[in-house]
């Protein structure tokens, strides 16, 4: 059998490309079966490398740039077919970057994605996919704009910086000197939040304390996000503070779509980038999983989406997760098998050390099953 193998990370535990190699290697000794693997991310931490993994034209591009407190970094972002970059905001202005003594959004900066992407467009790529889970920052994505060459300035007309802080300070920009090849550079950002930008839902308020803001910042935060998209909308003449996923990454979806950013499913955005769908419709099976699933899973993450594409094109799909809650009814509505990979009373700690065995275990069952089962039919 070709068996697609596309898991979702099995969080605290298993990487989705530790999964998806894990799979793989129980469907190759159980049967001899040929195993794609298609390790699937959702926009946040682990994004490229699982582009990677699923692109044979990939190609790992080492860079220096500002980190998210402003000094430099040693990071990486990838091309596919070199026309293609792919970058991840996480590797850039991540939060994990940050240690939690150092948290604080007026400390901390976009502008190394900026820097980047500059990087990306210098190096011939046409198309960028940007992911935008886990960054520290909640600066707008104004320090990402002033890389690429928008000016902001505050009341007294001194140019401010790129910084949080600077942020509380604005009183004007202007997009005049942006780099001259962005508006022919196709962007697309996998971004599975839907806050605005700013509000009750907006960034400051929903995604401001884990990045070190107290409840005054928050206030003060939320009050500047709406001045800044304010000045941006008398600049382009468009206003996107209420699109959803504007609010994502501390408002970096905000600033990506003043540039003409496509937000889209993180899901579907990587499943395309891998091509995903094309691999399905040569597939006789498909297996995916996560860490944990119930009936959230079918509301838009990684194995709801995969299933999506296998059931459109009538290829078997099961999954097999770390475990399995609610109603999973609803669950064997969407997938041929749902399966957990807990077979004995084991702690939450003995599950996760024990992941990568307990994994290994399920899917050689499983494909056992499946072949018992189509050589007595």
């Amino acid at each position: 059998m070709n068996i697609v193998i596309a898991p979702d990370s099995y969080k605290g535990s298993l990487t989705s490309i530790d999964a998806a190699t894990i799979m793989k290697r129980a469907v190759s000794e159980v049967g001899g079966h040929n195993g794609v693997i298609k390790p699937m991310a959702d926009g946040g931490e682990g994004t490229v490398e699982s582009l990677l993994v699923a692109s044979p034209s990939g190609v790992r591009v080492p860079i220096q740039c500002t980190g998210p407190l402003g000094n430099k970094i040693e990071t990486y972002y990838a091309t596919i077919d070199k026309t293609t970059a792919l970058i991840e905001c996480a590797n850039i202005a991540g939060l994990v970057q940050v240690p939690r003594e150092k948290r604080n959004p007026d400390l901390t900066t976009s502008y190394g994605l900026g820097e980047v992407i500059i990087d990306a467009i210098n190096n011939g790529c046409t198309s960028i996919i940007i992911g935008l889970g886990g960054s520290a920052t909640n600066d707008g994505g104004q320090g990402m704009l002033q890389a690429l060459g928008m000016k902001a300035w505050d009341k007294s007309g001194i140019e401010i910086g790129p910084f949080g802080r600077d942020l509380l300070s604005m009183s004007k920009v202007s997009f005049k000197n942006l780099h001259s090849k962005l508006s022919k550079i196709n962007i697309r950002v996998a971004c599975d939040v839907e806050n605005p930008l700013s509000g009750q839902e907006g960034a400051s308020a929903i995604y401001g304390p884990q990045k070190g803001a107290t409840e005054q910042q928050i206030l003060m935060y939320d009050e500047a996000l709406d001045n800044f998209s304010n000045l941006v909308e008398k600049e382009i003449g468009r206003d996107d503070k209420q699109v959803p996923g504007a609010g994502a990454a501390g408002g970096l979806g905000f600033a990506l779509l003043t540039l003409g950013a496509k937000l889209e499913s993180g899901a579907k955005l990587i499943a395309d980038a891998m091509d995903l769908e094309q691999s399905i419709i040569n597939a006789d099976l498909v297996i995916t999983g996560e860490g944990q699933s119930d009936e959230q899973t079918l509301f838009g993450k990684a194995p709801s989406y995969v299933a999506s594409l296998a059931n459109k094109h009538q290829v078997p799909v099961i999954l097999i997760s770390g475990s399995l809650g609610g109603n999973s009814d609803q669950l064997r509505e969407v997938f041929a098998g749902c399966f957990s990979i807990i077979d004995r009373p084991l702690s939450l700690q003995q599950c996760i050390d024990q992941a990568d065995e307990l994994l290994y275990d399920k899917t050689k069952h499983v494909i056992h099953l499946i072949d018992s089962v189509s050589n007595f039919n």
